[in-house]
């Protein structure tokens, strides 16, 4: 009897266990796994080199588990994937393609483009969730809006029934008969000989795979995890160090949620107060990475603008040289000069530096933040699109429940709180190596007697503060108040809108300028599943306001603002239609997810848009010194973690 042939086609699910599309094949038939390399198609969003490493390690992996199984992974490098898929149908005789879900603004668009080519020719076509604890489709609030902030959103998939999961991988592949151009793992160009020393240092710390992976877990969770409520605050210890194995798929997010309840329930049983706090806290960085991809299904644009357009006139500055020395670790800060330089050398840094060098980014040096996101995804290990998007608009004040615009973080005092001997800085900042405890946070203050024991030379041997704290808090405002100003300039000569209402970022969410997002009505094609991805579209009312947020502190404070109610709505409103459309109903142009802004050489970003979400330590611009210590200090317990690094 003649058996089915089903292509597996693999992406970030690079696993055999819990992978929903590999077990449907092989339930079925004949098994032809895949992975298509296609360098074109990433665009700007090429992978940076550690994450390349780490790809070429886990594809090397997952083909020896596959052939160990009777199925061999083939390799393919193309200038286009659907090509590539046609051309393996057509050689095997397949008659379905199956793979697991994306969310991310380029692969929804690539995946909606493949399965209606597919689907054209008779294929049958079928994907699954292999990536979240909760398809973006199956979360929204009783009105069928989509959550636009985290409390409300994770608040009702803790409430979700949640399907118990079997973990046991196939015993055995089938595989399909066919013999396609293929090539190894080497000639894909993961790799190239003059990055290969440098990577050499990475498989020294961390092993890629996904068997490797589930070891990981069970040494975090039987080791590390009843002590992450203090880890996560302490820079220069690991957190769990699984987010490159759920970036890449070699974890399922679903085994990590449902082996951290088991010992939620033991800790919770043998009354562990320590531990359940740790697992609720961890629980919650699974929450934002599920959290990220549900904001860039439901909301595709996040990666080029803010969730809110609150600072679409806030004047960036566009500056190379600041982003220069911010990449490169010589801003004059140690906290934060140390965690770019560990960046660099590793391709890691602990969650919570990576929001201060963020927020650093953002407010201090006032750098577009799709500067600071393309960054991370160039040189970051766990580099994960969704995650990096959800971290910056944080960071730049672009999600409703941000912090406000006003809020700067100071280095010297994050450097006390979260570094108070200064070995972090000390470790990688050798040139601080023999400074004082006292002093190693601001140098700057310390006496030349000092500077000269500890060898350093400020200027010289180490910068001096690329901008002093203070003058970059005046900057800040009148940055500001010139976003107001142009902001209210192209009210006035917009005559045709809606009055703009303005509202506190801590009030209710549900008058704010996000859509409304709806599920398109599936086709009467045949290959249909209940697993299938679907689609979003946006409905809007013309009638509705578009609305800004904004803090009562700062609104108390600005000039004339019975001007903004009296006023119509701000120029450039009327292209949402054009800005909120699905990513899947893009135009050819929007396909390819292309900023305006360049990333490896940036360019000026003059529709961008910024404000800060600092975890906990951020400090009012009004208060002194003593004030801004006691604030972070007592509010320390509260902080998100921005980027769901776990």
């Amino acid at each position: 009897m003649d058996r089915s042939k089903t292509i597996v086609w693999f992406r970030r699910d690079l696993r055999i266990e819990d992978n929903p599309a590999l077990a449907a094949a092989a339930r079925d038939g004949c098994v032809f796994p895949v992975f298509i390399w296609c360098p074109k198609e990433e665009g700007q969003f090429y992978p940076g080199r550690v994450s390349r490493w780490w790809l070429k390690q886990s594809l090397a992996h997952l083909g020896q588990s596959l052939k160990s199984l009777g199925a061999e992974l083939v390799l393919i490098k193309t200038h286009s994937t659907v090509a590539a898929l046609l051309d393996c149908i057509e050689t095997i005789g397949a008659t379905r393609v199956v793979f697991n879900h994306l969310y991310d603004p380029v692969s929804l668009v690539r995946d909606h483009n493949i399965k209606e080519k597919l689907v054209e020719l008779g294929i049958s076509v079928q994907s699954y969730n292999g990536d979240l604890l909760y398809e973006p489709w199956e979360i929204y609030d009783e009105r069928g809006y989509a959550f636009t902030t985290f409390e409300a959103y994770w608040d009702k998939c803790l409430h979700m029934q949640m399907e118990p999961v079997s973990h046991l991988p196939p015993w055995r592949l089938v595989p399909a008969a066919g013999t396609v151009m293929k090539c190894l793992v080497e000639e894909l160009g993961l790799e190239d000989e003059a990055e290969k020393s440098s990577n050499s240092l990475l498989g020294r710390g961390w092993s890629p795979g996904w068997s490797n992976a589930d070891k990981a877990l069970t040494e975090f969770a039987e080791q590390h995890l009843i002590d992450y409520v203090e880890s996560r605050l302490k820079v220069g210890t690991s957190t769990s160090l699984l987010s490159p194995y759920l970036h890449f798929g070699e974890l399922s997010v679903r085994k990590v949620f449902q082996c951290v309840q088991l010992k939620q329930l033991l800790w919770a049983k043998e009354e562990n107060l320590t531990g359940k706090e740790s697992v609720t806290l961890f629980l919650r960085s699974i929450g934002l990475r599920e959290y990220s991809r549900y904001l860039c299904f439901n909301f595709p644009f996040t990666h080029e603008r803010s969730l809110l357009s609150n600072l679409k006139y806030f004047p960036w500055n566009d500056n190379q040289v600041h982003f220069k020395a911010w990449r490169q670790g010589r801003t004059g800060y140690p906290l934060v000069d140390a965690g770019m330089r560990e960046l660099w050398a590793t391709g890691w840094i602990h969650n919570k530096i990576r929001v201060i060098v963020s927020s650093f980014a953002v407010k201090v040096l006032l750098l577009p933040w799709r500067w600071g996101m393309k960054y991370f995804w160039d040189t970051l290990l766990d580099a994960d699109l969704e995650s990096d998007i959800l971290g910056w608009q944080y960071i730049s004040g672009s999600l409703p429940d941000a912090h406000e615009l006003e809020r700067l973080d100071n280095p010297e005092i994050q450097g006390s709180k979260f570094d108070p001997e200064g070995e972090y800085v000390r470790h990688w900042l050798p040139e601080l190596a023999r400074m004082p405890a006292e002093w190693i946070h601001h140098p700057w203050d310390a006496s030349i007697a000092v500077l000269k024991a500890a060898g350093v030379e400020l200027g010289i041997n180490y910068p001096k503060p690329i901008i002093d704290i203070d003058l970059a808090r005046e900057r800040l405002m009148e940055a500001i108040f010139k976003m107001w100003e142009m902001e209210a300039a192209a009210q006035a000569s917009n005559t045709n809108g809606t009055n703009e209402v303005v509202v506190d970022n801590t009030d209710d969410t549900e008058n704010l300028a996000i859509p409304k997002v709806v599920l398109k009505d599936k086709g009467t094609c045949p290959t249909n599943s209940s697993n299938d991805q679907r689609v979003p579209t946006n409905q809007n009312s013309k009638n509705i306001p578009a609305y800004r947020k904004r803090s009562k502190y700062m609104e108390e404070e600005r000039p004339q603002p019975d001007k903004l109610h009296n006023d119509d709505k701000v120029a450039g409103t009327s292209r949402k239609d054009e800005d909120l459309c699905s990513t899947a109903e893009s135009s050819s142009a929007k396909k390819q997810a292309t900023s305006r802004c360049s990333f490896s050489v940036p360019q000026y970003c003059s529709s961008s848009e910024g404000k800060p979400l600092q975890e906990c330590e951020s400090s009012d611009l009004r208060q002194p010194l003593q004030a801004q210590i006691e604030m972070e200090q007592s509010s320390s317990k509260d902080g998100k973690q921005l980027h769901s690094i776990v």
